[in-house]
Formats: C-alpha cells, structure tokens, sequence
C-alpha cells in the first residue's frame, strides 16, 4: 500500500475504522470485475486503487435514511 494514498484517504475519510472498511468493500468489488474509477498507473494494487478513489473523491459515504418512528 502507498502510504500517501493513504494519509490523502484519510484526510477524506477521517475515522480509521470506516476506512479500512470502504477499502475493504471495494477491494472485493475490483476483485470481482468492477472497473477502477481512477486512472491506475504502474504497478498499483487494489487497495491502491481503492484508496485513489477515495482520495479523489470517486468514493464515498452517504448517511443511512433516518426512518421515523411514529
């Protein structure tokens, strides 16, 4: 893994533990055939790409809808 992808992922995504889930998520979706969504350069691994993504905002999070209780 390249460690300024992730000190740039981590400015994006700020909690450790969610990061290390989303690279997760998406390591197994570009594993299973998903196209990167940045340009991959040289020998870039999954968790490369995946954090690329994040870094270049190409990923994300989106809050759950909240339900409401009546």
């Amino acid at each position: 893994m390249n460690s300024q992808l992730v000190e740039a992922a981590s400015k994006v995504i700020i909690e450790p533990q969610v990061l290390v889930n989303m690279v997760s998520k998406r390591v197994r979706q570009l594993s299973a055939g998903s196209r990167p969504m940045v340009p991959v350069e040289g020998r870039m691994g999954l968790s490369d790409i995946a954090l690329a993504e994040i870094a270049e905002g190409k990923l994300g999070l989106v809050p759950a809808p909240v339900e409401a209780t009546n």
